[in-house]
């Protein structure tokens, strides 16, 4: 025992005779006080906070404070330690209990010897969160550097549930440094628990945080399955690591095609990063392939992208990739994208003002033959720009939009559908440039008795150009047109209460005027080629998805909403409407050789009916909606219908689509899917789930999936399979590793101690 604790016992020990007027033998036991420190018996500490004062170079344990060695205990409010001075002393009132079980109190004790040694080498940091780090030793120097060592971070604590059982996960390392400047983490020799178990070890490591995206850098296997690549094994491992910089290696092995090498460079700086990416091999087995240009011995493809603030509020980035073939990615699982980008841009944000440039070539992923590749276009280039200027106090805003659409291809895209070969081109050969501006005013009023006026004024400009290169598109043609646009909105909206349900009705009514005939404003259609006409977009004054197309005349749109929010946080939403062609040519009744909006229900003067229904009960439920209701015949045309349910670890989802039959765009059959999944859990933390998707029409399954999952909010493990029935079958096994944390952890300013272990 340290000479300052002994002083302090000696003294309580001399009031308790001076008070009682008898003998010292009489009063104090031949043990009080006397027993030995053990420096190798175990020492632990306990407090509510850990504070460190960087200017004053002060560490503070506060609340409860608890020391504990060799079977002594300290107990006190505060414990400081100077590290100027390297003086550790309690502050106030101090309990002391030794291995007897004597008691005594006193204050301001100075802590020293084996029991200040206590306090540096067993401390257990466990954060806000609920994670806990332990360590031999600590320190913390002028650089707010913490050093660990022989340190062990889990983020579930003790990871012990309430039943006993290990869960979660762990990384015990030799040493642990935590700068609290940048909240990184380096960790020498780090080893990984799984349950508990030791799964994992590598010779160091460097995390920027341990944010669950941080944590997804950590080494891990991953299997796989596929009838192309058989048995799949990858090994992810980080060689080198820094604040700056990640080098990756995945080599994976496939019992089926042999040994594939890939290779992960990560490059970070100030403002920015880049990332190179490649992967290859030489294959064993062509066979397994029927593309013709995936029957070659060595394939591979490398990907590359990066991005960088050079000013505030602007990003400019890229991205490059580059293959043997357009099947490789998704034959070895590299991706599940349908087409790669390769791209320069530059992107300007802030509150009121979007610009985004860009330059661009689209590439299809899959069995896609080079040659064809002139089939997708380049945009040279693509600008947008949008700008919104709010006035004085009720005056309004202003709003401004442009866009730039240059587009080249080679080959013409074109290709049919159905019994009757129904065309459908999609872009032609050539060069093709468009420049669209548009601007407007807007304001809102509320009238006598509640009614809500919203009237918009603006024009729109257009001017394009096409070489005519192609052989069966339009010959050179150029384009300038000017588009007057008003529109008028008015609601009234109508709202009751009875203190714990609120509903709302409102009544939409809108008048919009386009004052032109030209529709094809870009001459080539390029960028307008989706459309659905339902709820979402029952009430926009332009409905196509591009600049390309727009639409003309006069037209109005009627329908009104009806909201119920319930208690508990449950609602019932009602949309309903339709739209009618009172002047001026129809847009959507216009040849478009790309068929857009063809069958789409706003051809006609009177438009199809839409109605969406969205709702949330309790337990767990929710369901949605949508209905297109041809009102000529009448009769639905177009349909879906999804629900889910989720509670106590149960699940279940439905989602069912209706197409009906459309001749006018080659389809000739009405189109019914449904699908479903489920899942149950079988016992804590383990859930089987099954999927199955079903073409009502065909009669038949299109994929079918299974599977079981491991999560216990720190640790996620599952294996799933699927399979699919279409042109051609594939069976698919992935096995998931995952480790997660509850939040990030920033170590050397505050905390809380626990027991040490």
């Amino acid at each position: 025992m340290n000479s300052a604790l002994r002083l302090a016992c000696a003294s309580a020990a001399l009031a308790l005779v001076a008070t009682g007027g008898v003998t010292a033998q009489g009063l104090i036991p031949s043990d009080f006080f006397n027993a030995p420190i053990d420096p190798a018996s175990p020492s632990a500490i306990e407090a509510n906070t850990l504070t460190f004062d960087n200017a004053s170079n002060v560490i503070l344990a506060s609340g409860d404070v608890v020391l504990k060695r060799g079977g002594y205990t300290l107990t006190g409010q505060n414990l400081v330690y100077d590290r100027n001075s390297d003086n550790v002393h309690f502050t106030g009132a101090v309990t002391i209990r030794d291995p007897s079980g004597n008691l005594t109190e006193t204050t301001d004790l100075e802590v020293t010897g084996g029991m200040k040694q206590a306090f540096l080498e067993a401390m257990t940091i466990t954060t806000y969160d609920g994670a806990r780090i332990t360590a031999d030793s600590t320190d913390y120097d002028e650089a707010l550097e913490t050093l660990l060592v022989n340190a062990t971070y889990a983020p579930c604590g003790e990871c012990i549930d309430a039943k006993g059982r290990r869960i979660g996960w762990s990384m015990k390392a030799k040493r642990v440094i935590s700068n609290s400047e940048d909240g990184s983490l380096y960790l020498d020799q780090p080893s990984l628990a799984i349950l508990g178990i030791p799964v994992a070890w590598l010779p160091f490591l460097w995390l920027p945080d341990t944010s669950e995206d941080a944590l997804s850098r950590v080494p891990k296997p991953t299997y796989s399955f596929t009838e192309k690549t058989g048995h799949t094994l990858a090994f992810t491992s980080t060689v080198y690591s820094t604040r700056w910089s990640d080098v990756i290696l995945t080599p994976t092995l496939m019992s089926r095609q042999g040994l594939l090498l890939g290779g992960e460079w990560v490059q970070r700086f100030e403002g920015g990063s880049f990332r190179i990416k490649g992967s290859g091999l030489y294959q064993r087995d062509q066979g397994a392939f029927t593309f013709s240009e995936a029957k070659r011995d060595w394939r591979g493809a490398l990907q590359t992208s990066g991005s960088f603030q050079p000013v505030e509020d602007w990003t400019v980035g890229m991205s490059y990739t580059a293959f043997t073939d357009a099947a490789y990615l998704p034959d070895y699982t590299r991706t599940d994208d349908k087409s790669s980008v390769n791209e320069i841009y530059a992107t300007n944000l802030t509150e009121n003002t979007y610009i985004d440039a860009r330059v661009q070539r689209f590439t299809l992923l899959g069995d896609v033959t080079q040659a064809s590749q002139g089939q997708q276009g380049q945009t040279l280039p693509t600008v947008r720009f949008d700008h919104i200027e709010d006035l004085a106090p009720g005056l309004g805003r202003i709003e401004v939009s442009g866009k730039l659409l240059g587009v080249r291809r080679d080959l013409d895209s074109t290709t049919t559908v159905g019994p009757a070969s129904t065309p459908y081109t999609f872009g032609y050969a050539g060069s093709k440039q468009h420049a669209s501006l548009q601007a407007g005013w807007q304001n809102q009023y509320i009238g006598g008795g509640g009614f809500v006026f919203t009237p918009y004024v603006g024009a729109r400009a257009d001017m394009a150009y096409y070489d005519g290169s192609s052989a069966i598109g339009p010959g050179p043609t150029s384009l300038f047109n000017a588009t007057p646009i008003a529109a008028m909105d008015v609601r009234f909206p109508m709202a009751a209460s009875d203190g714990r349900t609120v509903h709302l009705v409102e009544p939409i009514a809108q008048l919009v005027y386009r004052g032109s005939s030209t529709t094809a404003v870009g001459i080539t259609n390029d960028d307008a080629q989706s459309f659905v006409f339902d709820d979402t977009n029952l009430f926009s004054y332009n409905r196509f998805s591009g600049s390309d197309r727009q639409e003309t005349g006069l037209r109005a749109n009627l329908g009104g909403r009806y909201q119920v929010n319930f208690a508990d946080n449950n609602y019932l939403e009602l949309i309903a409407g339709q739209s009618f062609q009172l002047a001026g040519a129809n847009a959507f009744g216009a040849a478009d050789p790309a068929q857009t909006a063809v069958g789409g229900g706003l051809d006609a003067t009177a438009s199809y009916a839409v109605l969406g229904a969205y709702g949330a009960f309790e337990p767990g439920i929710r369901l949605g909606g949508k209905l297109q209701i041809d009102t000529v015949e009448p009769s639905i045309a177009r349909g879906g219908f999804g629900g889910s349910f989720a509670q106590d670890g149960y699940s279940a989802s439905v989602d069912y689509n209706y197409l009906a039959a459309n001749p006018a765009a080659g389809v000739v059959n009405d189109q019914h899917e449904i699908g479903g999944s489920v899942g149950v859990p079988i016992a804590d933390y383990w859930t089987i789930k099954a999927a199955s998707y079903w073409d009502l029409q065909a009669n038949r399954w299109y994929k079918v999936s299974g599977g079981v999952q491991y999560d216990d909010g720190y640790l996620l493990m599952a294996l799933d399979g699927t399979r699919t029935n279409g042109v051609a079958n594939d069976t698919t096994v992935t096995a998931t590793f995952a480790i997660k944390a509850p939040a990030g952890l920033n170590l050397g300013y505050s905390g809380a101690f626990a027991p040490g272990q």
